[in-house]
C-alpha cells in the first residue's frame, strides 16, 4: 500500500486503553489523520492477572475494547510486541471482537499457536509473522520493527513513521550486551533514527524508580552454574516459562555439572517446544519429563519448574504440598527462585517457600544470590536510549502513577523538551503543534470469569468480595395475600459465627427480627413484597450488625400464597 501524504487537518494521536497508570494489560493505538476520520493502528493486546481480595473468582482481566470495536473497520492491523501474556495474552478472547490481522515474531505466533491448540473453541487468527529489521506498510504507518533485548526472544521496539513524524514504541526492552537465548538492543538503529529525527519516545517505565544499569542474564549463568556446582542434592529451578535465555541458563549449566534437566508444568513445556522448533536451544540435550524424575540419581538432577509465582495449579505449588505424582523434594535439595516476586504474589510465594522449608528444602532467591534480573532498563538503560533517540516528546507508559510521575521528571532531566502525559483513555496529540490531550474515550476492564467475559459490574465479584467479610444471610417469608406470615421466617447463614457473645445463635437473631419486623409493619404495607424485603432486610442487617459488629449481604424472598 503506498504511503499516504499529509493533508490539512492531519494529526497523530497516541491512545492508550491499557498498560498506563497500571502494570499489564497493554493496549495501545496510534492514530493519524483528520479528527473524525482517523486511521488506527493497535499495539499489542495484552491482560493483567486478578486479585485474589479484589476481585475474588476472576480468572483474568481485559482492557476493555468497545472503542476498538466501534473504530473496527479504520484499524490496519495489530502489531504485538512480544510474547508476554500482558502484551498478548488477550489475544484469544479479544479478537473475536475485532477481527484484525495480527502481525507478530515467529516465537510469538508459535506460543500463540500452542495456546490455542490447548483452548476449546479458539479462534483461528490470521498471523502474519515478521522479525527484527522487518518494515510493514499498514495504511499511513510505515512500521520497522527494532530488535530490544528482554526476557523473552524476540521482542521489539516499533519504529512507527507517519507524514507527521516517527513515533518509536519500545515495548518492554532493557540494554544487555551480553544476553542469552536473545539478540542484543540495536542502540545502533535507534541512533539512526535519532540522527533522522523522531517526534515522541513512548517508554516503558517499569524500573525508572531503579538507578544504574541492570546485570546481564550472561551474569545470571555464571551465577547459575556455580550455585547449581555447589549443591549436593537435587537442584530445582523456578522461573518464568516464556525466559528461554533463562531456561538456556539453566540447561547450560546442568551440563557443565553433568546433571539431566527435567522440564516440570505444561507451560515450561509448551515454551520449549516452541523455542527447540525456531532453534532457539540448539546444543542442548534433550529434557527429561517427570516421569524419569524419580529414577534420576539425586546428585544427577536439575528440575525447571514452573510456579515462580505461586500459582496454585503450577508445578511448584503441587510439589510444595506433596501433590504431584511423580515429584517429591528431600531434606537438603535446593530450589532457586530465578524470578521476582510480581507485587500481589508475596503471599501465595511465602506459603510454598515456608511448605519447601518445613521439609529441609533450601531455597535461594535474588536476596540471597544473583539468580534473576529484570527484563526492564533502570535509568542508566533509560539515560542511554534517550540519548541515542533524541525524541521531541517522550510519553511515559507501562507503569503506575509513581513510575510515570518519577519517568516525566527524569525526561525532563534528560533535555526533553516536552511530556505527554498518558492515561487510559486519554488521548494525546503527538503532532503537530505540541503534545496536548484532546480527547477521552471510554477505557474500562473485562473479567473472564469461568467461562464467561463480562464486565465488572456484571460479573459478581464485587459482592463476592462482600461476601467475604461479612458472610451472607437469606430469608425467606411465606405470606398470605394480606402479608400475613403462614409460617415462621426460614434463614440460612453462610459464613457468620454460630453464636454472638451472649451466646445467642446468628440464626434465633435473624429469624426473631425478621418475624418482629414483619408483625410491626401496618397492614396495608404488608400487601407490598418489596416494601416487605425492604423493611426484613434492614432490620436483619441492622440486628447483626448490633450483635456482631458486621454487615453481612442479606437477601429477603418472599413468596405470597
Amino acid at each position: 500500500m503506498a504511503k499516504r501524504t499529509r493533508i490539512k487537518g492531519d494529526e497523530l494521536v497516541f491512545l492508550p486503553l491499557g498498560g498506563v497508570g497500571e502494570i499489564g494489560m497493554n493496549l495501545a493505538l496510534y492514530g493519524f489523520g483528520p479528527d473524525g476520520d482517523r486511521k488506527w493502528l493497535m499495539v499489542d493486546c495484552g491482560i493483567t492477572f486478578a486479585s485474589e481480595f479484589d476481585e475474588p473468582g476472576v480468572d483474568l482481566i481485559f482492557p476493555d475494547v468497545r472503542f476498538a470495536e466501534a473504530e473496527r473497520k479504520n484499524i490496519v492491523g495489530i502489531v504485538i510486541t512480544h510474547a508476554h501474556e500482558d502484551h498478548f495474552g488477550g489475544l484469544l478472547a479479544l479478537w473475536p471482537k475485532l477481527k484484525l490481522p495480527v502481525y507478530m515474531t515467529p516465537f510469538a505466533a508459535g506460543l500463540l499457536e500452542a495456546k490455542a491448540a490447548g483452548e476449546s473453541g479458539a479462534p483461528t487468527i490470521p498471523i502474519t509473522r515478521f522479525t527484527a529489521g522487518s518494515r510493514l506498510q499498514l495504511g499511513p504507518f510505515a512500521i520497522e520493527a527494532i530488535a530490544v533485548a528482554h526476557s523473552i526472544p524476540e521482542a521489539v521496539a516499533l519504529a512507527i513513521t507517519t507524514p507527521l513524524g516517527t513515533v518509536i514504541h519500545t515495548g518492554d526492552w532493557k540494554i544487555d550486551r551480553t544476553p542469552v537465548g536473545t539478540w542484543a538492543t540495536d542502540l545502533a538503529r535507534f541512533a539512526e533514527l535519532g540522527d533522522a529525527g523522531v517526534r515522541a519516545l513512548i517508554c516503558d517505565s517499569t524500573n525508572v524508580l531503579r538507578e544504574g544499569s541492570s546485570p546481564s542474564e550472561r551474569d545470571v549463568a555464571v551465577s547459575l552454574t556455580r550455585l547449581i556446582a555447589e549443591a549436593p542434592g537435587r537442584v530445582g529451578v523456578t522461573t518464568f516459562a516464556s525466559n528461554i535465555g533463562r531456561i538456556r541458563a539453566v540447561a547450560e549449566a546442568a551440563v557443565a555439572n553433568d546433571r539431566s534437566v527435567v522440564v516440570l508444568g505444561r507451560a515450561m513445556q509448551r515454551a520449549i517446544a516452541v523455542a527447540r522448533e525456531l532453534g532457539l536451544l540448539d546444543g542442548l540435550p534433550d529434557f527429561h519429563d517427570d516421569q524419569a524424575y524419580g529414577y534420576l540419581p539425586r546428585e544427577k538432577v536439575v528440575a525447571l519448574l514452573t510456579g515462580s509465582q505461586g500459582e496454585a495449579r503450577a508445578a511448584l505449588a503441587r510439589i510444595a504440598s506433596g501433590e504431584h505424582r511423580h515429584v517429591a523434594l528431600s531434606p537438603g535439595d535446593r530450589m532457586i527462585f530465578s524470578s521476582r516476586t510480581i507485587p500481589g504474589n508475596e503471599k501465595a510465594v511465602n506459603a510454598i517457600q515456608n511448605a519447601l522449608a518445613k521439609v529441609g528444602v533450601e531455597i535461594l532467591t535474588d536476596r540471597d544470590a544473583l539468580v534473576h534480573v529484570s527484563g526492564h532498563p533502570r535509568r542508566g538503560e533509560m539515560a542511554e536510549l534517550y540519548a541515542a533517540v533524541r525524541p521531541q516528546v517522550a510519553v511515559p507508559v507501562h507503569g503506575e502513577a509513581l513510575h510515570l510521575s518519577v519517568h516525566s521528571r527524569f525526561a525532563k532531566s534528560l533535555g526533553v523538551p516536552e511530556i505527554g502525559n498518558a492515561l487510559n483513555g486519554r488521548m494525546l496529540r503527538l503532532a503537530p503543534g505540541p503534545v496536548a490531550e484532546v480527547d477521552v474515550v471510554y477505557s474500562g476492564r473485562l473479567f473472564r470469569d469461568g467461562t464467561l467475559l463480562v464486565e465488572p459490574d456484571e460479573s459478581g465479584a464485587e459482592q463476592r468480595r462482600k461476601a467475604s467479610f461479612a458472610g451472607v444471610v437469606v430469608v425467606t417469608l411465606v405470606v398470605d395475600e394480606k402479608g400475613s406470615a403462614l409460617i415462621d421466617p426460614q434463614a440460612v447463614l453462610v459464613g457468620l459465627p454460630d453464636e454472638d457473645a451472649r451466646g445467642t445463635t446468628f440464626l434465633k437473631t435473624v429469624e426473631t427480627a425478621a418475624r418482629t419486623t414483619l408483625e410491626g409493619l401496618p397492614r396495608p404495607r404488608r400487601r407490598d413484597p418489596d416494601a416487605v424485603a425492604d423493611s426484613v432486610r434492614r432490620a436483619v442487617r441492622g440486628a447483626i450488625h448490633e450483635r456482631w459488629g458486621k454487615k453481612p449481604i442479606v437477601e429477603v424472598l418472599i413468596s405470597v400464597v
